[in-house]
């Protein structure tokens, strides 16, 4: 009669390649979920943004748009200015580093333009850097009107590299 069936060399060999292709596959595998990361936590910010400046608009008050604890990284905190009364926060699961070219708190008049808190014009990049290296793939962009854009190009930054 004919066995059938795996030797202990053949089961350890099998087990062998699938170790080695696991650890050929995980730099890459962590590689995509940071960028995964860093794409929904841009895609949020930018919804935020657009969801304060339509209560603002729509409610006729000023809402206030702070990072939490002074770093965009850790998340952000949607308000109105006046009562300070929170209508959304966001704190990221995984701190990212996000950097600002306007610092870490700005607010949208009743008319949904963006304003310093001086009562300046605004016009706002926020960066989402890589962990490893000076560049940034994501960038949540106000122009001075309100409007948000969400960009996906990779761009060498000074910023992300500090």
């Amino acid at each position: 009669m004919k066995q059938r069936g795996a030797t202990l060399i053949q089961m350890l060999s099998a087990l062998a390649v699938a170790v080695l292709l696991t650890q050929l596959g995980m730099p890459a595998y962590a590689r995509m979920s940071d960028d995964l990361h860093r794409a929904a936590a841009a895609r949020d910010l930018a919804q935020a943004l657009r969801s304060a400046r339509s209560h603002a608009l729509l409610q006729g008050q000023p809402v206030l748009v702070q990072a939490l604890d002074g770093d965009w990284g850790k998340g952000w905190r949607v308000a109105l200015e006046h009562s300070q009364q929170v209508l959304r926060e966001q704190r990221l699961a995984r701190p990212l580093k996000i950097v600002s070219n306007r610092g870490a708190q700005f607010k949208f008049s009743a008319q949904g333009v963006p304003m310093n808190l001086g009562n300046g014009w605004l016009a706002l990049t926020l960066e989402v850097c890589e962990r490893s290296a000076a560049t940034s793939r994501h960038q949540v962009v106000m122009a001075s009107s309100g409007r948000v854009n969400l960009l996906a190009e990779d761009r060498n930054n000074t910023q992300c590299a500090s």
